[in-house]
């Protein structure tokens, strides 16, 4: 049953990224491109899906401490570390990075495995190479 419900989710998820165009880079690549701003080209329809994300992702955070344990886990998994050290930037500055030269970030990558594409292809070899 978990891993019906496991595999639910990683659906709903990959639905989401294909119906909001997170798994075309393209799009994805015309969200970036602010520099598209004053001739019209910039697309913030991603924008929505951000915020959607930065939304139930502070909702979660909020009310996480008032459960004793996840719904499909024994315990929380959650970050301790309270200090903005190297790390922490050097991270996310590589996805970010990536992000934009590529137009995918991992999510999407993977779902566009699902279409053939060699450039989805090429860049999750990469994501595992540098995991």
């Amino acid at each position: 049953m978990r891993l019906a419900l496991h595999f639910a989710i990683g659906l709903i998820f990959g639905l989401g990224l294909v119906l909001s165009g997170m798994s075309n880079p393209a799009k994805v690549l015309n969200f970036l491109d602010l520099a598209a701003l004053p001739t019209g080209g910039w697309d913030p329809s991603l924008a929505f899906v951000l915020g959607g994300a930065v939304i139930i992702g502070l909702i979660g955070f909020q009310t996480i401490p008032r459960w004793r344990h996840p719904l499909l886990a024994d315990h929380f998994a959650l970050p301790t570390a309270t200090r903005i050290d190297r790390r922490l930037l050097i991270g996310p500055a590589i996805f970010g990075i990536g992000w934009g030269l590529a137009g995918f970030c991992p999510g999407p990558a993977l779902v566009a495995l699902g279409t053939g594409s060699t450039e989805a292809a090429l860049l999750s070899v990469a994501m595992l190479a540098g995991m």
